[in-house]
């Protein structure tokens, strides 16, 4: 694997602190992340985090907003659109080979401070979806355990949710993938099921009309996919302790957009052909099968989403923690968050420091006040990495006639994908738009601060 240009890397000395190997010059060496992840064990990082509880939700909501028989189109324009943003990541991950992603990205074509900026709500994002999920599984776990919803039940549902995840992180990242992967696994083959026998009950007729969807609701309902497709950007977090990052990273993250955009159309086919009254239900899938399987089928879809939830927990468990270890590697928070444990080569500090911040949050806040702290923030970093590959693209001209991969039609696909983002940004509610303004200016306080004690 050829090395980086020293100009694509923040700080020298300290970028690729991720790398397998000792010090420069034979020196004795602090323990290091293990590079242990190969593509599959990356898509099934970037699949557990886009698969989570919307699919279980969300093809009745698409079909109220424009149409049961056109719903299938606004899935074929967020899965374009996320496309366009996933290979900028492409594009932006075959230039390094240490953990940070998007952080790493935007900090190396725009300074310090806008990478900073980009991995606090990075990581905002994902404590906040941390604890969101983790209320989110309780409620789920609720539908087989009334208490797990309310009072001590909830506080034991969140509290093992979250700790055990963190204790399995903290022994070893082979372990977190080996989980994340029982997790795809597990959400994966009732959605496999639902398709593979639902695709034979469905009465081809209830596309009657699908070329007139409702315009009015057309852009609301990309807006909401946008957000369910969202999660693939982790795949190049913990792309540090990838075998080879930067040839798996892209791979990943193709495959990963590939994997969503099969599954979510061929749900949302199976569920307008199956279901007559699919815009008033509440649990759409498990209503579907219970009409062309049975009872037993809805308890197996429900228990689906249960495992989808827990897959995106752990996933987001595994990706969260790096973050704050990369923004310490690069000196942008205090060294503590970059220890990494002598026995497990894990970044042990950052897991406590996550995990017990999550632990908070989920005991305290409910899922919708959650996800609010989350939605604009996302916004941030697909910005940055999408504004960041033309500039890395003119730095490392020479680099990349050297085979990094580099995106065709020149700058069309980062200024499409920009455009994309926008169209989030004006589409998104005030209170999420409020929530993200006060991130922005928290994490703004932190960096001055960091720099002034510096």
């Amino acid at each position: 694997m050829e090395n980086e240009s020293s100009g694509m890397e923040p700080r020298s000395s300290h970028a690729g602190a991720s790398d397998s190997g000792g010090a420069a010059g034979g020196a004795p060496s602090r323990p290091r992340l293990v590079r242990a992840l190969g593509r599959w064990d990356l898509t099934a990082v970037g699949v557990n985090q886009v698969i989570g509880s919307g699919i279980f939700v969300l093809p009745a909501t698409v079909a109220a907003l424009v149409g049961a028989p056109a719903s299938v189109w606004p899935y074929v324009a967020a899965g374009i659109a996320n496309a366009l943003i996933v290979l900028c990541f492409a594009e932006a991950g075959t230039r390094f080979r240490q953990a940070g992603g998007p952080l790493l990205y935007t900090a190396t074509a725009f300074g310090p401070f806008a990478g900073f900026l980009v991995g606090w709500m990075m990581w905002l994002t994902r404590v906040a979806s941390q604890a969101a999920l983790a209320n989110a599984f309780a409620l789920y776990v609720g539908f087989f355990w009334g208490g797990a919803t309310q009072g001590t039940g909830r506080i034991l549902v969140i509290s093992a949710t979250i700790g055990s995840l963190a204790l399995i992180n903290f022994r070893g990242v082979t372990w977190g993938a080996w989980t994340i992967n029982m997790f795809t696994i597990g959400k994966l083959v009732p959605l496999g099921i639902f398709i593979v026998l639902g695709i034979f009950y469905v009465d081809w007729g209830s596309f009657s009309g699908m070329l007139t969807p409702n315009m009015s609701g057309f852009g609301r309902s990309v807006l909401l996919l946008m957000f369910a497709f969202g999660g693939y950007e982790l795949i190049t977090i913990p792309a540090g302790e990838a075998r080879s990052p930067r040839r798996d990273a892209p791979r990943a993250l193709l495959l990963t957009i590939g994997i969503v955009c099969a599954i979510y159309l061929l749900v949302q086919i199976i569920a307008v052909g199956t279901l007559p009254g699919l815009a008033s239900s509440a649990t759409p899938l498990a209503d579907s099968a219970l009409l062309f399987l049975g009872l037993i089928a809805g308890t197996f879809i429900a228990f689906g989403g249960l495992l989808s939830i827990g897959g995106s927990n752990a996933g987001t468990m595994l990706a969260g923690p790096r973050l704050t270890h990369a923004l310490a590697e690069h000196r942008q928070l205090p060294a503590i968050f970059a220890h990494v444990h002598p026995r497990y080569h894990t970044p042990d500090f950052s897991i406590l420091f996550y995990a017990s911040i999550a632990m908070i949050l989920a005991l305290t806040g409910t899922f919708e006040q959650l996800v609010a702290v989350s939605v604009v923030a996302r916004l941030v970093f697909y910005i940055g990495t999408c504004a960041a590959v033309p500039v890395l693209r003119m730095r490392a001209a020479a680099e990349t006639r050297h085979g990094a991969f580099q995106l065709p039609g020149g700058m069309t696909i980062p200024l499409l994908a920009l455009a994309v983002n926008i169209a989030i940004i004006f589409g998104a509610d005030q209170r999420s738009l409020a929530a993200g303004g006060a991130a922005i200016i928290i994490g703004t306080m932190l960096y001055v601060l960091g720099v002034t004690r510096r």
